[in-house]
């Protein structure tokens, strides 16, 4: 009938660890990206927008509104 001895305080505490660990687990995944993936991303961004307005036909205002 002996069974192991269980430290409930330290129980709590190692599960508690646990949980956070697998929380900041799916921040990583969620939200971790570095400075340099920002950055590219920001200026591959800036330069498919200025393709796009490069292309952009500008037609004269007839002052008709």
């Amino acid at each position: 009938m002996s069974g192991d001895v269980v430290n409930l305080r330290q129980f709590r505490k190692q599960k508690a660890r646990s949980e956070k660990e697998r929380r900041a687990e799916q921040n990583r995944i969620a939200f971790g990206r570095s400075k340099a993936e920002k950055s590219l991303t920001r200026a591959l961004n800036e330069k498919a927008d200025q393709t796009l307005d490069q292309g952009r036909l500008e037609r004269p205002d007839d002052g008709k509104d």
